[in-house]
């Protein structure tokens, strides 16, 4: 738990001392955020706002995860740099997408075909490693099986493992990208999931078939490890949300948005509970849900269902308040979480 304790406590005051120090300098050199102008005509006025701040959720993260291997002389492990090396990759291509548009001055930045590469060579090189790297109980931070709550059924073999794993980055770094649409929306959103993946990595420690094996243990390599990579992740998210709170200070662009989407893949394949994160993350599966059919209703039809999509937006159109909008999706990410979590645990309840 001293491990937990200090990444969250260290990626949470980095992010809330260097997030201003961010807001400062992309002011000064003039990083601020384009608007399309098909989008609610409120979002005019934030039209400037500093973004690219998910450079700071990357890197109070990946420092705080190294002070707390270092406060405690810990090793680190190959689940967890794993997984960081996803979020970082998948930060990286954000990166880029947003310095073209802050470069090139519009709303667009990379081409979708370019960023959809990005993702896809960052996705294969993790889906390739991570079912590499045994410890010395022969265990792989991820094995060729679909997982629920925990691995099942036969294995899918390497190449359909592979794609299985790059569908699910793919999908939820842009399901995180497509939520990222109101202040704090995104941030809140994924920071209930994170917290979900700290109790889960706890819990499959205390419950891991090397030290107790029985009928509910966990075969997971690095538990705890993957529980001090969501904290890391959440103290710093929750450090940057301070100053991305409606009204927002600073966006966190696409570096954050895909960082933090590749970031949950990773510990939902690391943990064995791939599927499980369509429930944990429901909020952002529903808000995706809505792009798709938004577009393939009206490919057919000619017809909107919603007044615009992302789903967030419609809402702004029917005359809600921004804050409105984000606290009660923020309840909905909760209960999504809480839903995920207890069908978790409802395998340990007595019988």
């Amino acid at each position: 738990m001293t491990n937990i304790i200090i990444a969250g406590a260290v990626g949470l005051i980095l992010s809330m001392l260097g997030t201003p120090l961010a807001i400062r300098l992309f002011s000064r050199r003039g990083y601020g955020q384009e608007i399309r102008e098909e989008g609610p005509s409120g979002h005019h006025g934030k039209r400037g706002t500093p973004t690219m701040g998910g450079t700071v959720i990357v890197l109070a993260s990946l420092l705080a995860y190294g002070a707390s291997h270092l406060a405690t002389l810990e090793p680190v492990t190959a689940s967890g740099l794993l997984v960081l090396f996803l979020m970082t990759g998948l930060g990286a291509v954000g990166f880029l997408d947003d310095f073209i548009k802050i470069y090139k001055q519009r709303s667009l930045g990379l081409r979708s075909g370019a960023k959809a590469l990005g993702q896809l060579i960052v996705g294969a090189i993790f889906a390739v490693l991570v079912t590499q790297q045994p410890n010395i109980y022969q265990i792989t931070p991820a094995d060729t099986r679909l997982s629920f709550l925990r691995d099942f059924g036969p294995s899918i073999g390497i190449v359909g493992f592979t794609v299985w794993v790059l569908i699910m980055i793919v999908g939820f770094s842009n399901a995180v990208n497509l939520t990222d649409g109101l202040d704090g929306l995104a941030s809140g959103a994924t920071g209930v999931v994170l917290a979900a993946y700290v109790l889960i990595g706890n819990w499959q420690l205390r419950n891991n078939c090397i030290d107790q094996l029985g009928p509910n243990c966990y075969w997971v390599r690095d538990p705890l490890d993957l529980a001090v990579v969501a904290a890391a992740v959440l103290g710093a998210l929750i450090g940057f949300l301070w100053w991305n709170a409606p009204p927002a200070k600073i966006f966190m662009g696409d570096t954050g948005s895909l960082a933090l989407g590749g970031v949950l893949a990773g510990l939902a394949i690391a943990t064995r509970t791939q599927l499980l994160l369509i429930l944990l993350a429901g909020l952002c599966v529903v808000i995706t849900m809505s792009v798709i059919i938004q577009v393939g209703f009206f490919k057919m039809t000619g017809k909107r269902v919603f007044r615009m999509a992302p789903l967030q937006h419609h809402f702004e159109l029917k005359g809600w308040a921004e804050t409105t909008i984000v606290v009660r999706f923020w309840l909905i990410a909760a209960l999504c979480a809480a839903l995920g979590l207890g069908l978790f645990y409802v395998e340990w309840m007595p019988k």
